[in-house]
């Protein structure tokens, strides 16, 4: 039996003006990863504010699920985006709160 989460996540901007979409099992991991790193998308477009995520039990509906949302269009992120954080807080420090 796999008792594994893993999960969707959007990072945006400081601005709000890019989006990066991703799938991990380990949320706090991966998106401090993204916050401390200079490489890549997240590091060339500053994305490190965490503003969406999903939890899902199966890494093959995630898989799935991330494909969907990748596939979307930026309207569609953003509806998900507003309907679980209306003001595009960052969340990371909820997420990071669940470790203490």
């Amino acid at each position: 039996m796999n008792n594994k989460s893993y999960y969707i996540y959007i990072l945006t901007n400081k601005y709000n003006r890019v989006l990066y979409t991703g799938i991990t099992n380990d949320l706090v991991r991966r998106v401090f990863q993204h916050r401390t790193s200079k490489k890549g998308f997240t590091g060339k477009y500053n994305v490190k504010k965490l503003v969406y995520f999903e939890e899902i039990d199966s890494p093959e509906e995630a898989i799935d699920r991330e494909k969907q949302i990748k596939a979307g269009s930026w309207q569609k992120k953003i509806d998900l985006i507003e309907d679980l954080n209306p003001e595009w807080e960052d969340l990371y420090e909820e997420v990071v709160g669940w470790r203490e």
